[in-house]
């Protein structure tokens, strides 16, 4: 390895998981091994447990960031996210982001999981900040909640990044504004992910922060054609599907998209068969099927074809305003050849 990339992120255990979480450890090493500068890891409530992750993550690498994108700050008690962070800040050297995001709201209702609001995440990372500073909050009543008595140690001065997933102008704003690092959606457009970074870094410097310190991340889904044709299509057609399952309707407006071709989705009967998510769920013929109900533009803001125009795409992003880019759905494995196309351009 030469020169460590930074501005490349990966996810480990991308998509449902692959084979297990025990397959995490190997991805992390080759990740770094690849120079990725940051592994990014996405909380699922099966065995993608995002405290437990992580840790195997930092335990295995020595240079390479590791992050939650996302995890939930209500899901654990505010003393235990900032327990946690701290354990893998110092654990890690310093590598640690902690990244929090909204989730599905309707999946989590279900659950009984109060839905996340914009105000809470702000709360959230502003008393984590004081936490990490070793103050000693009392008598909180904010919008993460009533809490007579917040405090972790009082020697702390941690400076552990924080990241956001957002994806509106509210949660967008909210990054610049008090976040580390912003976390952009799969299957944004040119146009949305230049609004999206031009909304951070305004809100960034109206807080009187220097927009450079924001790092915006574009996710851009990324499969090479030297993986089969069913890897692709699943890593593609059944993912952004099963976006369209679970916030259609926030994907295809934001990119102004036609919800007429959305509707059409949602109403066939094979997509009304699969019980759960697609990319997890259907056959490889029902996701051929699956091709044929979305259009070819609303996968264009993807890096696919050979390795170096993977690589091209990929270079593409950050003209349009991203400071780094999250090559997504893809093992570290998997996009080794793109790597070495990458630094060979």
């Amino acid at each position: 390895m030469t020169r460590p990339l930074d501005e490349l992120g990966f996810y480990l255990l991308a998509g449902a998981g692959g084979e297990g979480p025990a397959g995490l450890m190997d991805e992390a090493r080759t990740g770094e091994e690849l120079g990725f500068g940051t592994a990014f890891i996405s909380e699922r409530w099966n065995v993608k447990e995002a405290s437990s992750l992580v840790g195997a993550a930092c335990a295995v690498t020595s240079r390479m960031r590791i992050a939650t994108a996302a995890t939930n700050h209500n899901t654990r008690h505010p003393l235990i996210t900032g327990s946690w962070a701290t354990t893998m800040h110092r654990l890690s050297g310093g590598r640690f982001t902690l990244g929090i995001g909204r989730g599905i709201a309707a999946l989590y209702g279900a659950f009984g999981v109060p839905p996340v609001t914009t105000a809470q995440m702000e709360d959230f990372a502003r008393v984590m900040r004081r936490l990490w500073q070793g103050e000693v909050v009392v008598d909180h009543d904010g919008p993460i909640g009533t809490y007579p008595l917040l405090f972790l140690d009082p020697d702390f001065r941690e400076d552990i990044r924080l990241a956001i997933v957002a994806f509106g102008p509210q949660t967008l704003a909210l990054g610049g504004r008090l976040f580390d690092d912003v976390v952009l959606h799969t299957y944004f457009t040119p146009a949305t992910l230049q609004r999206a970074a031009k909304t951070v870094k305004e809100a960034a410097e109206q807080a009187g922060r220097d927009p450079r310190d924001v790092r915006v991340w574009s996710c851009l889904a990324t499969v090479g054609d030297h993986l089969p044709e069913e890897v692709r299509l699943k890593k593609t057609v059944a993912r952004l599907a099963t976006y369209l399952q679970g916030y259609g309707d926030l994907l295809v407006t934001t990119n102004d998209w036609d919800l007429a071709v959305l509707q059409r989705f949602r109403d066939d009967h094979v997509v009304q068969s699969i019980g759960g998510g697609i990319d997890h769920h259907a056959t490889a013929e029902q996701i051929e099927h699956i091709a044929t109900l979305i259009p070819a533009e609303w996968l264009e803001p993807s890096a696919t074809g050979s390795a170096q125009q993977c690589v091209d795409r990929v270079r593409e992003e950050f003209d349009y305003g991203a400071d780094a880019v999250i090559m997504h759905g893809a093992t570290p494995e998997e996009l080794a050849p793109i790597i070495a196309a990458y630094r060979a351009s």
